[in-house]
């Protein structure tokens, strides 16, 4: 499960290397996002709304760029969002959640003009 929501680019420490990231892997990922009642795409939702509020702006960039690599969700739903969060999150906070927003749709979009470049 941590490999679907972080991709298979995403570092891992090998078991028992770090008692932190197997908890995290055992008890987050395990169980936490494996529940069957929500999908990963509802998971994701609700987990961008927590960084937004926490202000944990570089992990949410991370999770809309993985929504966008997975094809949860698209650019204009990730704007959306965005837009959806800065009055909650605050104006003095709205210019680090639109960088990270849009950050990640730049990275997304040269991704797939370089994968139909390369015939991907």
């Amino acid at each position: 499960m941590y490999r679907r929501v972080y991709g298979d680019e995403a570092f891992v420490f090998e078991e028992g290397q770090s008692d932190f990231f197997d908890l995290m892997l055992s008890q987050l990922f395990g169980e936490v996002w494996s529940r069957p009642a929500l999908e990963v795409s509802d998971r994701r939702l609700l987990v961008m709304g927590v960084l937004a509020a926490q202000r944990a702006f570089d992990t949410l960039g991370i999770q809309f760029s993985r929504a966008l690599d997975s094809g949860e969700l698209g650019v204009d739903q990730i704007r959306e969002i965005a837009i959806h969060l800065i009055p909650y999150v605050g104006y003095p906070s709205s210019s680090d959640l639109y960088r990270v927003s849009e950050t990640a749709i730049v990275g997304f979009e040269k991704s797939q003009r370089d994968a139909e470049a390369t015939g991907e």
